[in-house]
């Protein structure tokens, strides 16, 4: 049975943090999204948190919350952050959370108290909280996040597997299985497109790296299968960076391409490619 899906699209905040937010949530409703995706740092105070919030219900903006800024290599330092981040948040209405959870350097005990800390969040208020597959973080390759997957099996994810691609040094062809656990447990997708050396191509819309956006593509095109057979709705955070991740031309300090342009192809590529239900023949 085919189910009519809802696809939401969320503008990266990163990449913009020089523009007002009331600009900002201007050209993001001009571009076509239906929200944001919005990091939010350890430092940010309640007063920026109750204006951003205020005025994407002005543009009739939806907000997805990023917790990025763990970095902390002391681990009772680094629980205590994140719970801090839960704390101040817990406020704030949201589509669903996004957290780059843990580090490469804590064990799995360690990393699932923190997986723990989300959880509890999300039973005592119902917001769902996905865990983003980021380099640094605890699931930073498809074959520890395969582990992670197995034993704990309420785990979701925000399915980001450039990061999975620069790690492996490969389009994860001999990894099928981690790829399928990560396609059937992601809650939300960063569309952004890896290859072997760096998690960001230069460029989606050039033919040289066709190889490379073909490879995401299937994946993507799983989720959204999935999602749609299941009735979900499908949020998907085109996720281009900035400097470093978009490299400067060497002594000028140039993009290569442009972040803003680049996302927004993309999101137009998808909303073509999934609109009306086309994921299911795909």
């Amino acid at each position: 049975m085919i189910h009519t899906m809802e696809l939401q699209f969320f503008c990266p905040r990163w990449g913009s943090e020089d523009l007002d937010w009331e600009l900002f949530f201007e050209k993001v409703r001009e571009e076509g999204y239906d929200g944001v995706e919005y990091g939010i740092g350890n430092q940010a105070d309640e007063k920026e948190l109750d204006r951003v919030w205020r005025l994407a219900e002005k543009y009739g903006m939806k907000l997805i919350a990023q917790c990025y800024d763990t970095g902390e290599a002391d681990f009772l330092k680094h629980k205590a952050l994140y719970e801090a981040w839960f704390q101040k948040i817990k406020a704030y209405p949201v589509v669903k959370i996004n957290t780059q959870t843990g580090r490469d350097i804590f064990s799995f005990e360690q990393n699932r108290q923190l997986i723990d800390v989300a959880t509890r969040f999300t039973r005592d208020t119902g917001t769902a909280v996905v865990h983003e597959t980021h380099r640094n973080k605890c699931l930073f390759a498809a074959h520890i996040a395969a582990e992670y997957l197995t034993k704990l099996p309420d785990l979701n994810l925000t399915m980001d597997l450039s990061h999975w691609v620069c790690v492996a040094e490969t389009f994860l062809e001999d990894q099928a299985a981690a790829v399928q656990l990560a396609i059937e447990k992601a809650g939300h997708l960063h569309a952004r497109v890896g290859y072997s050396q760096g998690p960001q191509i230069p460029d989606p819309r050039a033919a040289e790296w066709s190889h490379a956006l073909d490879a995401h593509l299937n994946w993507w095109d799983q989720f959204v299968r999935r999602k749609q057979a299941a009735g979900e709705t499908i949020t998907i955070t085109p996720e281009f960076g900035p400097y470093p991740y978009m490299v400067h031309l060497p002594g000028v300090q140039t993009p290569i391409a442009d972040q803003w342009a680049v996302n927004g192809y993309m999101m137009q590529l998808l909303k073509q490619r999934y609109q009306d239900g086309r994921a299911a023949a795909l």
